[in-house]
């Protein structure tokens, strides 16, 4: 039972594409996309969609010039707390280092 000539048809598992292959070169010499789903139903799901992804990004957008107002009192109260903690540490204290051994 040999090859057959005829050009065969396999449907692509991950896409549903329809793959028509050559049996003699094993090559695909036609392909025919899987038909493309409606993401919506209507117009007006689509423009609720639109309006609700609107309202997500101006939420983030306030959201982030909220964190960037307070950004500077932030930084300057953990200035302020550093400042405070090198203060009360004493001077004569030093990190221990290897090479200081020598």
């Amino acid at each position: 039972m040999g090859l057959s000539d005829e050009a065969f048809e396999v449907l692509c598992p991950e896409c549903s594409a329809v793959l028509k292959i050559d049996p003699v070169t094993r090559a695909v010499i036609a392909h025919t996309p899987a038909p493309r789903k409606k993401t919506f139903e209507d117009f007006g799901a689509a423009k609720q969609a639109l309006k609700e992804a609107d309202e997500r990004r101006e939420s983030v957008f306030a959201q982030s010039v909220a964190a960037q107002k307070n950004a500077e009192d932030v930084l300057a109260r953990k200035f302020a707390e550093a400042m405070k903690k090198a203060k009360d540490s004493p001077l004569d204290e030093r990190p221990f280092r290897e090479f200081d051994l020598d």
